[in-house]
């Protein structure tokens, strides 16, 4: 899986368009990174920026759109609505796919670090990268904001966790920190009403709704706060509200973590609570992006709810989702835009978005790549849709209803090893372009040629891993395909026995990949040990491949 990370500094300044473009500029210098949004506001004299890449360097971009906000933003003079308390005045990093929250507080406390020390700027972590309890809320942490800064600094309660404990008046200080990603998500109503809106808002948050006494005033605890029921979903904001635009009332949600409540579930919730009051929803709506993962939670559920297999290709399971969700009723929704993972990817040159002949043309050139080891990975790829396919020609055939549960959990496997062979695909050709990028490295004198060796024995090494974890997940492609040889529709064993010769022939191509690279290393170690593993590896897909061979020719007679 890509590894993505979205970062989203908010920036003390809110109408100079200069400023604004420097700091973006910053942020687009770093090769990796995509600014996917710059969404200023006048009244709150602030902006937020919208980033998504790999970690390394969306912590690059982040540090220098920091320093840049640090020379060109004064806080002296800066007024605005929004709370604050400096030029950067808090940058989270918030998992998107492929990366853990754990992996984001790392980045937050080493950005952090950095930012203190290079920069001498007060930095606070925050979230889920506090390193004190007092220091978990952003809300805390800006108490007094930037005017109160320069007393609160001289408090040792409040010394930084990173950079001086002294009152910069231009920069003020920085909170960083690591957070779940939030989606901003509408559920229309076929009502103007907002007060209907607001009562289903009330029901579903997690804060829930005021309790009452019975004369109809507020219930407060032995402290004096107001007393509240919770909602039915955990980790929610919500509030109604009206649309002129759109001619009907709202329910304004918040999901601060898709992993507890993702959008179907809130979906859900809103629909029947609106048919308590006699309302209907009609759709809802997407505010900003959302990551791949909570559509494809919701195609999953809803195609599983009407007993249907969930392990179809991934545009199937966006598809149901929109659909499903209604999030085309305001206006169309574009995955490709609206998917962060799509709309950040770069398809030019992939060769799995070619056409079949044009992928045949390209790898019978005089290229050296494509080449056997992207053919080994094409071939991976083509046994796991058969595994899949066979699957879901059996999941809800009559007669075949002992084999439906087996296979409804085959299926969505022989999609994920589509999927993985697919990226591999072009995987390994990359690794052979670093391979002879490595050698286009200068090597005049002794110092060049020593990195340049270097260099070459790095990405040689990993033009070899590349078709080693092709060979190793090749079993994988076995056990699948012997799977819907045993309980699949009997009438696609030869589709069955397709998939295991493709993921026999993915594991021999894969491992004659893996020796060719072998032979230039010096790592006499490493070589010997990734040469004993592979040579395992197809030893092991052979004698399944063969086993799930004989069954077939058992099965069709």
């Amino acid at each position: 899986m890509q590894k993505l990370v979205e970062c989203v500094p908010n920036f003390s300044e809110g109408s100079d368009r200069g400023i604004l473009d420097a700091i973006a500029a910053s942020i687009r210098e770093v090769d990796g990174v995509r600014l996917l949004d710059v969404d200023p506001g006048a009244a709150t004299n602030r902006t937020v920026f919208t980033m998504v890449g790999p970690p390394e360097p969306v912590m690059e971009a982040a540090f220098r759109a920091v320093g840049r906000a640090a020379e060109l933003i004064d806080m002296s003079k800066h007024h605005g609505e929004h709370p604050r308390m400096g030029a950067t005045d808090v940058c989270p990093f918030v998992p998107v796919s492929g990366v853990t929250m754990e992996e984001c507080v790392a980045m937050a406390r080493s950005v952090g670090e950095r930012i203190g020390r290079e920069l001498r700027i007060p930095v606070y972590l925050y979230d889920q990268a506090a390193a004190r309890p007092e220091r978990v809320s952003l809300a805390n942490i800006r108490t007094g904001e930037y005017e109160g800064l320069a007393e609160k600094l001289k408090n040792p309660e409040w010394k930084p966790d990173f950079g001086p404990a002294e009152f910069n008046p231009r920069t003020g200080a920085t909170a960083v920190g690591a957070r779940e990603f939030l989606i901003a998500y509408n559920v229309n109503l076929n009502t103007r009403d907002k007060k209907l809106a607001n009562e289903i808002a009330l029901s579903i948050r997690e804060m829930g709704r005021l309790q009452r006494d019975a004369a109809g005033k507020p219930v407060v605890d032995e402290k004096g706060a107001k007393v509240y029921n919770p909602g039915l979903l955990k980790a929610v904001r919500a509030v109604g509200w009206y649309i002129e635009e759109y001619g009907c009332a709202q329910v304004s949600i918040n999901l601060l973590n898709a992993r507890l409540t993702p959008p179907h579930v809130a979906f859900e919730a809103c629909v029947e609570e609106a048919r308590k009051l006699g309302l209907r929803v009609t759709g809802s709506e997407l505010v900003g992006l959302i990551p791949r993962s909570a559509l494809l939670a919701a195609g999953r559920f809803y195609l599983a709810r009407t007993g249907k297999s969930t392990g179809v290709p991934e545009r199937e399971l966006l598809h149901t989702a929109v659909r499903s969700l209604g999030l085309s009723e305001l206006g169309v929704f574009d995955v490709d835009k609206k998917v962060i993972e799509y709309a950040i990817r770069d398809t030019k040159g992939s060769l799995v978005e070619m056409t079949t002949r044009g992928f045949a043309d390209e790898l019978s050139s005089d290229s050296p790549a494509p080449g056997g080891g992207s053919v080994a990975a094409l071939c991976g790829a083509l046994g796991g849709a058969l595994g899949a396919m066979v699957a879901n020609l059996t999941i809800g055939k009559k007669g075949l209803e002992a084999s439906w549960d087996p296979m409804r959990e085959a299926a969505p496997k022989g999609q994920e090893l589509k999927d993985w062979f697919l990226a591999a695909v072009d995987e390994d050709t990359a690794a052979f372009n670093h391979v002879m990028d490595a050698f286009r490295l200068p090597g005049k004198t002794p110092e060049e040629t020593a990195v340049k060796e270097r260099a070459v024995q790095e990405a040689t090494k990993g033009a070899a891993e590349v078709p080693l974890a092709v060979l190793e997940r090749s079993l994988e492609v076995l056990v699948l395909a012997a799977a819907t040889v045993r309980q699949g529709n009997p009438n696609s064993a030869s589709d069955a026995g397709v998939a295991a010769l493709c993921a026999r022939t993915c594991a021999e191509g894969a491992y004659l990949n893996v020796r060719i690279n072998l032979k230039s290393l010096t790592d006499a170690a490493w070589v010997a040990k990734t040469k004993k593993k592979a040579e395992e590896l197809r030893k092991r897909a052979v004698e399944r491949a063969d086993a799930i061979l004989a069954e077939v020719e058992e099965k069709i007679g």
